[in-house]
């Protein structure tokens, strides 16, 4: 499977930079493919045949929500069609990747609390680019187990800012 989802995000990625929604549509479907890869029934619903496209197409689209690029919408519906629905997470993981590799940089995927702005985006963008080396691409995963700051990771390496781990170095510290 690894050789098709390499395939499927590299076209994706073609009609979207097409479109000229190239970053929008890697934004929005690794959320979307986060989303998916979370949930087993979510999964299943999607893999499921006997149910019309139409309705599996409905799902994700109520998923993304009206604020979703119509490109990632027919992009969805496409690879829902296609049969692989159930393979958003590692397509969606897959053309971030390559869309990053494209523009000559490294994928952080980035876990907060709430939404970044784009200044903070760009701040934490150059924070890990000049703690890595690397040029940064970051992908936002809202988290609401994160109680507040930012878990970052490059590839294998993790920077945890997050308030918990702050306050369980804190309390090591005063025992």
């Amino acid at each position: 499977m690894t050789e098709k989802v390499e395939e499927y995000a590299a076209g994706l990625a073609k009609l979207a930079d097409a479109e000229g929604e190239l970053n929008r549509v890697a934004d929005e479907l690794y959320q979307l493919g986060r989303t998916v890869e979370s949930s087993d029934e979510l999964r299943s619903t999607l893999s499921d045949r006997s149910i019309p496209a139409s309705r599996r197409i409905g799902v994700l689209e109520d998923l993304l929500g009206s604020n979703a690029s119509p490109v990632t919408l027919n992009l969805v519906s496409m690879l829902v069609g296609a049969g692989r629905g159930n393979h958003i997470g590692p397509i969606s993981d897959e053309l971030v990747r390559q869309a990053a590799e494209t523009r000559g940089q490294a994928v952080a995927e980035v876990r907060s609390a709430v939404s970044l702005n784009d200044d903070q985006r760009d701040r934490l963008r150059s924070a890990l680019s000049n703690a890595t080396g690397m040029n940064i691409d970051i992908v936002v995963v809202v988290d609401p187990d994160i109680l507040g700051g930012v878990v970052a990771q490059v590839g294998d390496t993790v920077f945890d800012g997050s308030v918990r781990t702050r306050l369980e170095k804190m309390k090591e510290r005063l025992s």
